[in-house]
């Protein structure tokens, strides 16, 4: 399969920007032709699942870096950005963890501890940490959603994992990243005054990340994502769009694949023109590995590239929107 004369990484460059995607970890491994195109396209990386409690820690006693440390050294020997993902989630915890009985004070040294090894082990080669993920309840009035360490650590369990975080390692940037809270709405709301808690009590933070998982008849208004984008650098703090995907309903038609084409540009256009936005990641880029039909009924191809790695409309539209 021929592919395209410029890459997306190419033409982003000169603004410095960043065109990134989300890391399918086998599929990296073991498939010649999803590495490749990985490696053409994508000047940001995410992982996926690698950097997950789950995935890092299957049992108390051990860590286990051999699949992160493989994504790491594919992003070194490419010249990309490494995103770390996540080191704080309700989710994805290794069940030695959810079922654990600790004292108040040995869930603190066991999330402190956490946070000190993977940061420290990845020191140099994570550029930037989703350090937490999803904390804001949308379903229960966007108050902090409860979790082991809400219960355990109580609510500033938040701040202090930025500030361990950051000891680990300075020259990280640190992001509190969420979904739901692309435009201007009650968690936004929220999101925005956490944010700003956060940094009036000078905990360290860099950005937000609007995770931006869409489809053409449900997403945020354009305007709004952009203003939200305004407040945030108003108060000092970058963004990235870190998940992006535009999922269609089935059967997929050609006017479907123009819509979805023209929400990637649109969306895309907000970062590029708002200075604090500094990167646009897709949640995957080919429909051949995408989290999308599993989780939504009925919803399918929501990448840039199809399920044989042909660039779609969509990816046709960004090389549009980069090159303007």
């Amino acid at each position: 399969m021929s592919h395209p004369a410029v890459a997306l990484r190419t033409l982003a460059a000169p603004r410095g920007f960043h065109i990134g995607t989300a890391v399918a970890f086998p599929h990296l491994r073991h498939n010649r032709r999803y590495a490749a195109t990985l490696a053409r396209e994508f000047s940001m990386l995410t992982a996926e699942n690698t950097m997950k409690w789950a995935a890092l820690r299957p049992d108390r006693q051990r860590y286990d870096f051999t699949d992160a440390d493989y994504l790491a050294r594919f992003a070194a020997a490419n010249h990309q950005v490494l995103r770390g993902h996540t080191l704080l989630w309700h989710q994805a915890l290794p069940a030695w963890l959810s079922s654990a009985s600790l004292s108040n004070r040995q869930w603190e040294n066991t999330l402190r501890n956490h946070i000190d090894i993977v940061v420290h082990h990845f020191r140099g080669q994570v550029q930037t940490w989703d350090v937490v993920n999803e904390a804001i309840d949308e379903n229960k009035g966007c108050a902090l959603r409860d979790s082991l360490w809400l219960a355990h650590l109580g609510p500033d369990y938040i701040a202090r994992a930025f500030r361990w975080a950051h000891a680990a390692d300075p020259a990280a940037r640190l992001y509190y990243n969420d979904y739901g809270a692309e435009g201007m709405n009650r968690k936004s709301d929220a999101v925005y005054r956490l944010v700003s808690g956060l940094l009036e009590h000078g905990v360290p933070m860099h950005g937000v990340g609007l995770q931006m998982h869409v489809s053409p008849e449900d997403h945020p208004r354009l305007t709004d994502v952009a203003r939200n984008m305004r407040r945030l650098g108003k108060a000092g703090l970058a963004v990235q769009v870190t998940e992006l995907d535009v999922r269609l309903k089935t059967p997929v038609t050609p006017k479907k694949l123009a819509e979805q084409a023209r929400l990637y540009r649109d969306i895309l256009q907000i970062c590029l023109d708002n200075k604090n936005c500094t990167a646009c990641v897709t949640w995957g880029f080919t429909d051949a590995y995408s989290w999308v039909p599993g989780f939504f009924k009925g919803y399918d191809q929501a990448l840039l590239f199809d399920a044989a790695y042909r660039p779609k409309p969509a990816y046709q539209a960004w090389t549009a929107a980069l090159t303007k």
